[in-house]
């Protein structure tokens, strides 16, 4: 038997295929690109989705194993909290307003006003990166789509409504949307009703390791597959990462550096911290929550500087080794695309400081890297603000590859970091568990179970620790400094 986790992210969608012991026999990529037609938005077109998916699929059948042809299930990950509005025929009425997206911070003090309890029943301040305050915009920018809206999925759910017929959505996806009651894992018609919408233009709910629907007939026949594979509820892209990692259990911690960062923990209740700026959704598992801490810009940062200067990435790393002997003398904030935890600050600019004649490439580059981590550390802090501390983290993301960044990540943080094979791609074999687990359903733990085999730590270093403390505080003003900015 094998299963195949599909993870739709912002900068790509990855595919691999799982056989019965959980090994990844096969991966594939497809490239995506985002568009920013103005300043703070961030948009794609979900037909690019579709597209990018069904090239990873084929690419994954090329590989021609039998276990493609013979694959039982799907499980889909996904970017969350982006709104994609549908009319009746369910076509896209406008692109997708993504993630990172921060046009509307002006209708989250609205949505707020309007429902006083929202924090309460979404465990969550209102964000411009959520999605019910971006049908709050467009309500009030863009009148006639909205009044045209019929259906508002999330990324995956409209992914999974081309490759299956079937509007439907899980809790972990639908806790980032303010419209989801997260302690109740339901649709909350309070929040609905303050945004102008009600159930019926929501997609229904399942648990991420349920059935959730069947591929088309006709679409698996021209994908190769022996017969429609079932499709799991699946997860948004965190909860999928920790499934990958088996973080099921309460107190399970690990760090994300992706293209957006994400420190994670998993909890047995549901735990709001809002006033943290911590979020607390429901796990892709029933009878699991997590809280998370997280930066808009991790890896993007690295991205986003890559271009500037005209290098890919790893050019760009491979002067610096895979350990850094001191701070950079220059400091970099990693918000260019604002921040969530703990600011809550869409305005929040990025910035490179402490400037010299000497700085070179080399030294700003480290400071990005610094810069990050840095923003991770405050995060960390707001988390065990929200409860205990938090003493050890697996790591994943494609970020995670570099053996610098996860040197600094551990010596700014503090603790232990663990990274083991095939972290990178960790949300889409999580998406291929949850798959088997509606396939079978097998008992959770059986499937979602810790890595094992050798891992790669990263202890910190006393010295390099006390060295990242001094330098923390002074990073700490350039932050202060870059909030509302724009």
């Amino acid at each position: 038997m094998s299963y195949i986790g599909i993870d739709l992210g912002t900068s790509s969608v990855k595919a691999v295929l799982v056989d019965d012991r959980q090994r990844v026999l096969a991966s594939a990529t497809a490239e995506l690109s985002l568009q920013r037609p103005q300043p703070l938005w961030s948009e794609q077109d979900p037909a690019d989705w579709v597209s990018a998916t069904l090239a990873a699929l084929r690419r994954l059948r090329a590989a021609d194993l039998p276990a493609f042809r013979t694959c039982r299930g799907i499980g889909l990950s996904g970017q969350m909290h982006g709104a994609v509005l549908l009319d009746d025929a369910d076509q896209p009425l406008r692109p997708c307003i993504l993630w990172n997206d921060g046009r509307s911070a002006a209708q989250c003090a609205e949505l707020e006003a309007a429902e006083p309890a929202s924090r309460a029943i979404t465990g969550n301040i209102a964000m411009p990166g959520f999605t019910a305050p971006k049908l709050a915009w467009v309500r009030r920018h863009e009148p006639e789509i909205f009044r045209r809206t019929r259906k508002v999925l999330l990324p995956k759910a409209y992914l999974r409504l081309v490759l299956t017929g079937e509007t439907i959505e899980e809790m972990s996806d639908a806790s980032g949307t303010l419209w989801l009651d997260v302690g109740a894992r339901d649709w909350s018609d309070q929040m609905l009703a303050a945004t102008g919408l009600d159930r019926s233009q929501m997609p229904a709910l399942v648990e991420g390791s349920r059935p959730a629907a069947r591929m088309r007939t006709e679409l698996s026949r021209e994908l190769g597959f022996d017969a429609p594979p079932l499709f799991a509820g699946g997860a948004g892209d965190n909860a999928a990462g920790a499934i990958g990692l088996g973080a099921i259990e309460p107190g399970d911690c690990f760090l994300s550096l992706g293209t957006s960062g994400v420190l994670w923990r998993t909890t047995e209740r549901f735990e709001p911290r809002a006033e943290r700026a911590v979020h607390a959704f429901c796990h892709a598992v029933p009878d699991r929550w997590h809280q998370m801490s997280v930066h808009l810009s991790a890896a993007a940062s690295l991205r986003w500087w890559a271009g500037i200067v005209g290098c890919d990435e790893a050019a760009l790393l491979a002067p610096l080794g895979g350990r850094a002997s001191r701070p950079s003398p220059t400091l970099f904030t990693p918000y260019l695309s604002g921040e969530r935890t703990p600011h809550n600050d869409p305005q929040m600019l990025g910035s490179f400081t402490r400037l010299a004649h000497e700085t070179d490439r080399d030294a700003m580059t480290q400071a990005v890297l610094e810069g990050v981590a840095f923003a991770f550390r405050d995060g960390k802090l707001a988390l065990e603000g929200a409860g205990a501390a938090i003493e050890r983290a697996l790591v994943i993301g494609g970020g995670s590859r570099s053996d610098l960044w996860l040197s600094i990540l551990a010596n700014v943080l503090g603790i232990p970091l663990e990274r083991y094979a095939g972290g990178d791609h960790g949300a889409a074999f999580g998406a291929a568990r949850l798959a088997r687990l509606a396939c079978t359903g097998e008992p959770m733990r059986d499937i979602c179970r810790k890595p094992t085999g050798a891992a790669l730590r990263f202890d910190p270093d006393p010295d390099l620790v006390s060295a990242y403390d001094r330098h923390y505080l002074i990073w700490q003003q350039a932050a202060r400094n870059s909030q509302g900015l724009r």
